[in-house]
């Protein structure tokens, strides 16, 4: 009796359906927002010859503005998530939007180098670094204690995103009304339209809602502000300099900027016109980079949960050393079957190297890890500085980018090898470095 009487209890009580943690929100407003911010990083390759063709300006003198950009596009990343542990998450991801629309609209108006300089280096710079990979990192760090490299890997993937949305339009307005302007303008409204997103759905801790971090079993208090946030971002570096480790995942990592933002996303677009195919089409085929892009960051954040992180990044860039040494020899006016083997090639690989390098940080470096990988990313992209800067100077004296492509594809066969020999070791005590 008492049996039957259970189970018509059960039939009659409402199945509930589990709810969808509040940390999934959390990262979807993230990768909106990285999104957003990646509108203005998918603009620099186009206007190359723009801005060349209209001012007379030399391509070395462009590339150094974009790589003034990239440069600080990395150093501001460790600043800016020691900001976040002071300030919150939203109020500087909000203000760093802001900053970008404002550097962004303001080059329509400039006349003289120097203002692209202050406008697309330093405040963009400024801007983009403030909402770079330590945002998606101090995210995943502080909502999720479990499926970590997953989530890592769609918020990489976010950048990917913008190029995809972005590039396409944007090319299409350069051609059709042979003006860059508007595609500034559009960068522009693009960054304000996410700030009311971040202030309104973006929480710093999930503490903020009373909830635990997604796969944690007990509730985490919010800590209380760090206040010094440049001292400490800067007791982190000196400590963490310290470490082998520390160097060899910010050489790779500089290699992996000069073979990604550096190079192909900063010069394809002038190098492919340079065969002849059109910024359309070279435009289109970077997109096509970002569609592939999503999916083997994401791959890859799943494969860092199961795989060493030391062995994925060995493979990846070994794989990516060898398609840039085939590139010169695929570029042509028009698109054939083995450039969209390399462009899909590419895709998978393009940032696919962040989860397992930023599960590395965290491995090693425990609480302070999204700071120490700030301080990787500035490597990372002083890298792409390097190259952006570099490359341009290369096409102006040599007349091609070839030698450009054979030399990263060298440095990323370094890169191979330097992963290799990252080793796991002990972790440092939690706060340590910062202390």
């Amino acid at each position: 009796m008492t049996q039957t009487t259970e189970a018509l209890t059960a039939r009659q009580e409402p199945v509930r359906r589990p709810r969808i943690h509040r940390a999934w929100f959390v990262a979807a407003v993230t990768f909106v927002t990285i999104v957003g911010a990646a509108a203005f990083r998918s603009l620099p390759g186009l206007l190359i010859d723009p801005l060349h063709a209209e001012f007379g300006w030399s391509r070395g003198t462009i590339g150094a503005a974009v790589s003034l950009n990239l440069a600080l596009y990395g150093l501001t990343a460790p600043f800016a998530a020691a900001l976040m542990d002071r300030f919150g998450i939203r109020r500087v991801v909000a203000a760093a939007l802001t900053v970008i629309a404002i550097g962004s609209g303001l080059t329509v108006w400039m006349t003289a180098a120097w203002q692209l300089w202050l406008c697309w280096g330093l405040l963009v710079g400024l801007g983009s670094g403030s909402m770079a990979l330590a945002f998606a990192a101090t995210v995943t760090n502080r909502w999720f204690t479990e499926r970590r490299g997953l989530v890592s890997g769609i918020l990489t993937a976010g950048s990917a995103s913008g190029q995809l949305i972005f590039l396409p339009l944007l090319s299409w307005m350069l051609e059709r009304n042979h003006n860059w302007r508007p595609a500034a303008v559009t960068v522009s409204l693009a960054a304000l339209a996410v700030v009311p997103f971040v202030w309104l759905l973006l929480r710093d801790h999930p503490a903020d809602v009373g909830a635990k971090p997604y796969g944690a079993s007990a509730f985490v208090p919010k800590p209380a502000p760090v206040t010094g946030a440049a001292r400490r971002a800067l007791t982190v570096l000196f400590s963490a300099v310290r470490t082998g480790q520390f160097w060899l995942l910010a050489g790779t990592f500089a290699i992996c900027g000069a073979s990604t933002n550096g190079l192909v996303q900063t010069h394809f677009v002038p190098a492919a016109h340079d065969h002849g195919m059109p910024v359309t089409a070279a435009a289109s085929l970077l997109a096509v980079i970002g569609v592939f892009d999503v999916v083997g960051t994401i791959a890859s954040g799943w494969f860092t949960d199961r795989f060493s992180p030391r062995r994925l990044l060995a493979v990846y860039y070994a794989l990516r050393g060898v398609s840039l040494l085939f590139l010169p020899m695929l570029l042509a006016p028009s698109v054939h079957p083995p450039m969209l083997f390399f462009i899909v090639f590419y895709g998978l690989d393009w940032v696919a190297t962040v989860p397992p390098t930023l599960a590395l940080c965290r491995e090693r470096y425990g609480e302070d890890s999204a700071i120490v990988f700030g301080w990787v990313l500035a490597s990372h992209q002083v890298g792409a500085a390097v190259v952006a800067g570099l490359g341009g100077v290369a096409r102006d004296v040599f007349g091609s980018y070839d030698v450009v492509w054979y030399a990263s594809g060298a440095l990323c066969a370094v890169a191979a090898l330097m992963a290799l020999v990252i080793r796991g070791g002990g972790r440092v005590p939690a706060g340590s470095l910062g202390g």
